[in-house]
């Protein structure tokens, strides 16, 4: 049982960190949260990924309400892409379980790069 204890008291604490990054840097968590599941709680890519997922909505409605608030959205422009992001998750959590798990990893390894290198070359 403690070990049961410890392991969420890790997952809660993560957790709490990762939600402080997206919540500041307005990125979804699974930027930090799939690496550290896949690394340090030893997790398959395919669970890390798909248990991302799971926590965008929550996170995402929280930081959006305070975003909001403070006058920091277009709604307008958030809806379509709501539209576009919801048709596109279904398709790619489909085609998600027919890619290997060493694939999937690349693929998200090489985006966090493509994405890191555009942002520090626009700066």
């Amino acid at each position: 049982m403690p070990e049961i204890m410890s392991k969420q008291i890790k997952f809660g604490a993560a957790g709490f960190i990762v939600g402080i990054l997206s919540g500041l840097l307005g990125v979804g968590g699974g930027i930090f949260l799939v690496p550290i599941m896949v690394t340090y709680f030893n997790l398959t890519q395919h669970v890390a990924q798909a248990t991302s997922m799971a926590i965008v909505i929550p996170t995402a409605f929280v930081s959006s309400l305070i975003y909001g608030f403070h006058g920091n959205m277009d709604i307008s422009l958030a809806m379509n892409l709501v539209i576009g992001s919801v048709l596109g998750a279904s398709i790619g959590a489909r085609v998600m379980k027919r890619i290997p798990a060493i694939r999937l990893k690349q693929l998200f390894s090489g985006l966090l790069i493509l994405v890191g290198l555009k942002m520090v070359l626009t700066l």
